[in-house]
């Protein structure tokens, strides 16, 4: 059971100042430090974690690309799409990595069912699908117990970025937001939003 968890409402802020308060929150943080969820959007970006191969940027073009510690290839993040950090003390909770990435994805899998989404997550690739697409990313870090980075929801965003990359490392891998998949339903990204922090929180407390 975790100490405590603090929400923070962040809107749309610059990757590379997220990525170093991230980093540094992790740094500071001792046991007693309560657990955290940000929610926010990027600007456009590629992120292009540790094991991240050149080939899989196709034509990045005017969007940036920040070499990041997170696991997994590159990624992109942009107006529309949730993101929710999780730092989180694994040693507090008894939790391991892998029990973090699967509360994570099923907390994703449970806001979308609340939307009427069948949606899953694939033990062999990171992230949530719906129907073999993919809607939602995930990529952590784990230092001195602790995780940073987290998730990605593609809600109600411009989806053409995902095409000047592999996403995720898979060559022609198709992503989907929230909005392509429900065309005749208005979404209120505050409204997701929510829904998100509420359903991961829940998942991350119940372990």
């Amino acid at each position: 059971m975790t100490v405590d968890m603090e929400r923070h409402y962040l809107g749309r802020v610059d990757y590379q100042s997220t990525f170093e308060a991230m980093k540094r929150v992790t740094r500071e943080r001792d046991e007693n430090t309560p657990d955290q969820l940000w929610l926010l959007q990027h600007a456009p970006v590629f992120t292009q974690g540790v094991s991240g191969k050149a080939e899989h940027l196709l034509d990045p073009g005017d969007i940036p690309v920040v070499q990041i510690d997170r696991g997994g290839q590159v990624t992109y993040h942009g107006p529309g799409q949730w993101v929710v950090y999780v730092l989180f003390d694994l040693r507090r909770a008894n939790m391991n990595v892998r029990q973090l990435v699967t509360n994570l994805e099923q907390a994703v899998v449970s806001l979308l069912k609340r939307y009427e989404l069948s949606a899953a997550a694939d033990p062999a690739a990171p992230g949530v699908y719906v129907g073999g697409s993919k809607i939602a990313s995930l990529g952590l870090k784990v230092s001195r117990g602790c995780s940073y980075h987290g998730l990605a929801l593609n809600v109600a965003m411009d989806l053409s970025p995902f095409s000047r990359i592999n996403p995720c490392g898979y060559p022609g891998l198709e992503v989907v937001s929230m909005a392509s998949l429900l065309p005749t339903q208005r979404l209120s990204m505050d409204q997701v939003g929510n829904d998100l922090l509420d359903h991961v929180e829940r998942h991350l407390l119940a372990t």
